[in-house]
């Protein structure tokens, strides 16, 4: 029985379901998203811009009316990226910040209600191989610490999975550099500055901005990460106090470092209303600190997704939450951790455990 200090009830499947799609270069067609039982909203972005360049509207559209003619909603956007050249705080930053905010604009005139961003240095996520294999023959995303000793980016030509390919191995190393002389306050300040300029216009709009945790969360190859712990969350939501600076809470992502507490962060900013979008995915977290991505289940990986569900039911968490990286699994080919399978099981698993614990409040 879960127990909560105030006595209340709540609308059964509160949460909004959504699905990661990479539009129409995606083998995974919105046909079968909408299949998927409890399915509400697409989270997407415009693909064929640069950071720094302002989206087109009709692009944006285009989305909105594909997703709505297969009874889906366009109102996550994930992401509107970042330019490193405002990460580092240099260069014509001030007619970045300038499109950026103007793409907010342009997302919230057509209903998007959600956007996630993340301040990573260089690289959005770091793995050593994406095709790890499974003794039931699945494979799924890992990184394992062994295949990364030794490696210098600065010396050598490296090339991991999850890194930008439109980087020359040059431009990686003066990005890398840059960031080892800007540092952790550096980066700090910087992303004050993009938050000062930013959330204004998210409030105007009526959009939350969700940002998503480093992943892994902590330093490789010197860079550093800031949006990686509770601490670190505090003080990033202490920077610009509005609901419109949220967080992209990904346990996965979070979840890595077994020194953070998933379901008690959960539970705190779900209770602050400072979660705009939870990714719910499960690891399996090794005595060396490497990880392996796993099935959404509990007993799959490290974390407790019953635990997890149950911080946000008990705070009435009402915001977006998709099912995260899936195994490839069942033969199925594609964009690995974005198959449509193992998603699909994720999404049934999650919408689940959402009922049951809604029904048990109810009681």
């Amino acid at each position: 029985m879960i127990n909560l200090n105030e006595n209340r009830k709540v609308s059964l499947m509160n949460m909004k379901l959504s699905f990661r799609w990479y539009g129409e270069s995606d083998p995974i067609s919105l046909e079968y998203i909408s299949q998927i039982p409890g399915m509400r909203s697409i989270v997407s972005a415009v693909y064929d811009v640069k950071p720094g360049e302002v989206w087109g509207e009709d692009s944006i559209k285009k989305m909105v009316d594909e997703c709505e003619a297969h009874g889906l909603v366009f109102d996550v956007v994930e992401s509107i990226p970042v330019h490193e050249d405002i990460k580092l705080g240099r260069n014509n930053v001030d007619e970045l910040l300038e499109v950026y905010c103007e793409n907010i604009r342009r997302c919230a005139k057509h209903g998007i209600k959600c956007v996630t961003y993340n301040f990573m240095p260089v690289f959005d996520w770091t793995r050593t191989q994406l095709d790890k294999k499974a003794p039931d023959g699945s494979t799924s995303l890992v990184m394992y610490w062994d295949q990364m000793r030794g490696l210098d980016p600065l010396k050598d030509d490296i090339h991991l999975p999850g890194w930008d390919s439109s980087y020359t191995q040059n431009e990686v190393r003066e990005l890398i550099t840059a960031y080892g002389e800007l540092g952790e306050e550096g980066l700090w300040a910087n992303l004050e500055r993009f938050l000062k300029k930013v959330i204004p216009v998210a409030e105007e709009c009526g959009v939350r901005m969700a940002i998503h945790p480093d992943d892994p969360p902590y330093p490789i190859f010197g860079l550093p990460r800031i949006i990686t712990c509770e601490e670190n969350l505090d003080r990033f939501l202490s920077l610009y106090d509005s609901p419109a600076n949220s967080l992209c809470l990904c346990t996965g992502s979070l979840g890595c470092a077994s020194s953070n507490d998933i379901v008690a962060m959960v539970k705190k900013y779900a209770k602050a209303d400072r979660i705009a979008f939870m990714h719910i995915r499960n690891v399996k977290v090794m005595d060396d600190g490497s990880f392996e991505e796993r099935a959404h289940l509990s007993s799959c990986g490290s974390l407790d997704m019953y635990e997890i569900v149950r911080a946000l039911v008990e705070c009435g968490y009402s915001g977006y939450v998709r099912p995260d990286h899936g195994r490839m699994i069942w033969g199925e080919t594609g964009k690995p951790g974005y198959g449509l399978f193992d998603r699909a099981l994720g999404a049934t698993y999650i919408n689940g455990l959402f009922e049951a614990l809604e029904k048990e409040l109810n009681k």
